[in-house]
Order: C-alpha cells, then sequence, then structure tokens
C-alpha cells in the first residue's frame, strides 16, 4: 500500500474493489447505476479517509472531475501564481501555531528562520524513523475505517484499544464476529501496522557499525 495509491470501495458492509483510483471509481459507478438506495463509501487506503464523489453522469464525466476534485488537486495548485521579483509560494499554507515562549526565543534566534527551522525540523522527524511514522498511518487509517463502518459493533471500543496496543490476536478475536469483508479489510490494515512496527524495532535494535 505504501508504492501504489490504492481506494478501497464498500457498498453497505460487502467489499466492491480495492484498487487505483480510476478503476475503483469505475466500479462505484457500476454500482451506484445499478443499486442506488445502498450506500457506498470509499476509503484512502494509506489514510483511511473517506472520500466523495459525484457519481451523476457518464462514467467518463464522472472520472474527469477528477482534474477538480479537492481531494485529488495537488494543494499548490490552487494557489495563486506570484508574478515579479521574489521567491514563489510553493503552495505554502498559513496556519496558526502555538508555543511556549522559550520555543518561539529559540526560533527567533534559527538563521534559516522560523518557518525555515519548522519545516526542518519536521521533515527531519519524518526521515528519521519512516517505518515508524507509516505504522501510526496505518493504525489510524484503520481506526478511521472502524469509526465509519463499525462503530456500532459489539466489541467496537475494546478492538479499538487492541489496535493501539498492537495485540493482532486480540484485535481478530473481538471483529471475529463482524461482516467478512469489513472483518478481512480491518485485518489487513492491522497487519500492514504490525509489519511496520516490526521494521521499526528491527532498526532499532540493530547494532551500531564500529
Amino acid at each position: 500500500m505504501e508504492n501504489i495509491q490504492t481506494y478501497t470501495a464498500f457498498a453497505g458492509e460487502r467489499l466492491l474493489v480495492s484498487a487505483e483510483i480510476q478503476k475503483t471509481l469505475l466500479r462505484v459507478k457500476r454500482q451506484f447505476d445499478k443499486d442506488k438506495k445502498t450506500p457506498i463509501l470509499v476509503f484512502e487506503d494509506r489514510t483511511g479517509k473517506q472520500i466523495d464523489f459525484d457519481l451523476l453522469g457518464t462514467p467518463v464525466q464522472v472520472l474527469a472531475r477528477l482534474a477538480s476534485h479537492p481531494f485529488f488537486v495537488p494543494k499548490d495548485a490552487t494557489s495563486p501564481q506570484r508574478n515579479g521579483p521574489g521567491r514563489p509560494k510553493l503552495g505554502i499554507i498559513s496556519r496558526e501555531v502555538s508555543l511556549l515562549p522559550r520555543h518561539w526565543e529559540w526560533l527567533e534566534k534559527q538563521p534559516s528562520g522560523i518557518s525555515g527551522t519548522l519545516r526542518r525540523l519536521v521533515e527531519d522527524a519524518k526521515r528519521q524513523d519512516p517505518d515508524k511514522e507509516r505504522a501510526r498511518m496505518a493504525r489510524e487509517a484503520a481506526d478511521k475505517f472502524m469509526w465509519a463502518m463499525a462503530g456500532n459493533f459489539p466489541g467496537f471500543e475494546e478492538a479499538t484499544r487492541a489496535l493501539y496496543a498492537s495485540d493482532q490476536k486480540r484485535f481478530e478475536k473481538l471483529i471475529r464476529n463482524w461482516p467478512v469483508d469489513i472483518r478481512r479489510y480491518l485485518n489487513r490494515l492491522a497487519k500492514e501496522s504490525l509489519r511496520f512496527t516490526g521494521a521499526s524495532r528491527k532498526a532499532v535494535s540493530k547494532p551500531l557499525p564500529v
């Protein structure tokens, strides 16, 4: 899931397709035209985010709308173009950051400035343990999917705790009576998290070269 961006669609409790976005959307469109009563939910596998689509019109029209879909348009594509001297904004988004006074004081002393230093710290943190980051994202993807599809199922809260505790055996036991496609998809995400967690632990325990 980390190399190719994939998406999974459910019609009610039944898994329709898990593939790249064009193939997924075409399968969703066929199901929608066949049965407009059964709710269809589409999830991004990497993050667990639920994505809504306008399924009216022909399949060609549905696919064409991807070009302007907020989820798929690069953030910097909507940034105003800057003409004239100075550096381009490069899709930078301004948001409020709350820090203690000593943090601001330290940032203000950095040669690259506050924004540049924060960006560097974020990139350094992402590079430090990429497997840990992937494991976290897989757990959160499973969590988001569970809230959307299984929030009212028996054992939901306990299953969530088992997921974040990386207790795969207990997790599988708690969801074993859930609908089969939902259970299989959740196990897929949970095992993805464990795979990266194991890789991260091996990297930490590996002795440094002498």
